[in-house]
């Protein structure tokens, strides 16, 4: 419990403290810029070409490590670092390629994606993407080998290096280009990536053919599940440049709708936190008689702590305003509806592990598909008219999609008898609670603050006396009947 509560803590002290970022860029980054824009649609392409070069290796190695030791008993200390270097070998090569297909063609490449003028920022990003590809690997290993600290120290270092920099280039040296936002990811990277050197000379390198194999069986539905699933998250961001009427115009308003998303994030840094926590105990925990009980019980309170911030981050709006600009805050009202969608994905993370403990991974692919469809053609169709309203909705309308499929289909496959009228309660509980939040924008901002806060301990209570007593609290639980 320890190690998984590093592991959650870190991600989310990492995510709170690159929030730091935003208020920076968003004050520092004029509007009309359009350069926040542009960061936001070069990060977007990076998120998708990550997946596309660990090609789904992370959960694999989870799932070959554990499953795999277990019955090579001859080789029981080796075959973990058998699984991880025949994995990294897989995705040094898959780098490589990417590195020299897209330094050979940047000149074609820039222009196609709009970036004719400025080729070094495709450049730096393609580093920095492999960088990443290349410590995707190592990190998961190290949550397989249990080192939460090595792994949490390295994730933190990596941001306070990266706002350091950030903070003297654009309040001590008062710059304001996004080239060099890029220029600082690279240093840091690449900094980080040095550090791994001392994990990667313990390995005991060994390529298994055989192996690989196999774990190419298993990981391309994966792949095609990330690539999905990342689509569903940056696909508005690649495609609102592209379809956007007016071309002008089309990064400022992305970096309106970028910025106000980060507020939103919230929603994501919790679900991220819980899937490094939750997925290796999944894989280890997949032949207990009590498993399935176990999985009904974390969708639970999953949903319930994610609606909890959800009413938090709504409710304290008229604070969590001031993190990004002035000139960036007419995009607010898009924020309920992107942790909407992120509250969605969640759900279907932990659902997604039906198919993944039975290796029917391709189902994933299946319903990752369906939403990705569904989020793009709602994006073609409705950004010209609607812009970045359109974005946040054609999220909701793909996780939705994707979710509900994969509710429908895994109760058929592999039944889990999720507690789903508690959890409608609490969605209805959420929904009155939001509404009259929404009713109240005409309060002063002290007013508004005060009611939302009875709100949102109405909520509190609600869950304390359904499913959190206080006197199941450790220590101070002795004080409540």
């Amino acid at each position: 419990m320890k190690d998984t509560a590093i592991y959650g803590l870190s991600s989310i002290v990492g995510r709170f403290l690159n929030y730091m970022l935003v208020p920076l860029y968003t004050h520092y980054m004029p509007r009309e810029t359009g350069d926040y824009g542009v960061s936001t649609n070069m990060y977007a392409y990076v998120a998708l070409i990550l997946v596309l070069l660990t090609f789904g290796m992370e959960t694999t190695l989870f799932r070959f490590a554990n499953e795999e030791r277990e019955t090579m008993n001859d080789e029981r200390s080796r075959w973990p670092d058998t699984v991880f270097s025949t994995a990294f070998m897989l995705v040094g090569g898959l780098t490589a390629l990417f590195l020299l297909l897209l330094f050979g063609f940047i000149t074609p490449v820039a222009g196609s994606l709009g970036y004719a003028e400025h080729p070094d920022y495709l450049q730096m990003m393609a580093a920095v993407v492999a960088m990443d590809a290349l410590q995707a690997l190592p990190f998961s290993y190290l949550r397989f080998q249990k080192r939460p600290i090595r792994f949490a120290s390295l994730k933190l270092l990596f941001i306070f290096l990266n706002i350091g920099l950030n903070v003297l280039y654009f309040v001590v040296l008062h710059k304001t280009s996004v080239y060099f936002v890029f220029l600082i990811n690279l240093l840091c990277t690449g900094f980080i990536s040095l550090l791994f050197i001392p994990d990667l000379l313990h390995i005991r390198w060994h390529f298994d053919g055989k192996l690989l194999r196999r774990m190419l069986s298993y990981s391309w539905p994966l792949l095609i599940l990330g690539i999905a699933g990342i689509l569903n998250q940056v696909a508005d961001k690649i495609l609102f440049p592209l379809v956007y009427p007016d071309a002008a115009e089309a990064n400022i308003q992305l970096g309106i709708y970028g910025a106000c998303v980060k507020i939103a994030m919230i929603m994501a840094m919790i679900t991220q936190a819980f899937r490094y926590a939750y997925e290796p105990i999944v894989f280890s925990k997949a032949k207990d008689h009590d498993s399935k009980d176990y999985y009904a019980a974390a969708m639970k309170y999953f949903l319930i702590f994610t609606l909890l911030a959800f009413l938090a981050v709504v409710g304290y709006m008229p604070l969590l305003q001031y993190i990004i600009g002035v000139d960036y805050r007419e995009g607010l009202g898009v924020v309920p509806i992107v942790m909407a969608a992120e509250i969605m994905m969640g759900v279907y993370f932990n659902l997604s592990f039906w198919y993944k403990l039975i290796d029917k991974t391709i189902y994933g692919a299946v319903f990752s598909i369906a939403g990705c469809a569904v989020l793009i053609a709602v994006n073609i169709l409705l950004i010209p008219r609607y812009g970045y309203w359109a974005c946040a909705w054609g999220g909701v309308a793909g996780y939705g999609t994707a979710m509900i499929l994969s509710y429908i289909v895994g109760q058929q496959k592999n039944p889990i008898n999720y507690p789903m009228r508690d959890i409608t309660l609490y969605v209805l509980l959420t929904a009155v609670l939001f509404a009259a939040m929404t009713q109240l924008q005409f309060l002063p901002e002290w007013a508004q603050l005060a009611v939302n806060t009875l709100l949102i301990l109405l909520f509190v209570a609600y869950i304390v006396k359904r499913d959190l007593p206080l006197k199941g609290l450790p220590v101070i639980g002795k004080y409540f009947k």
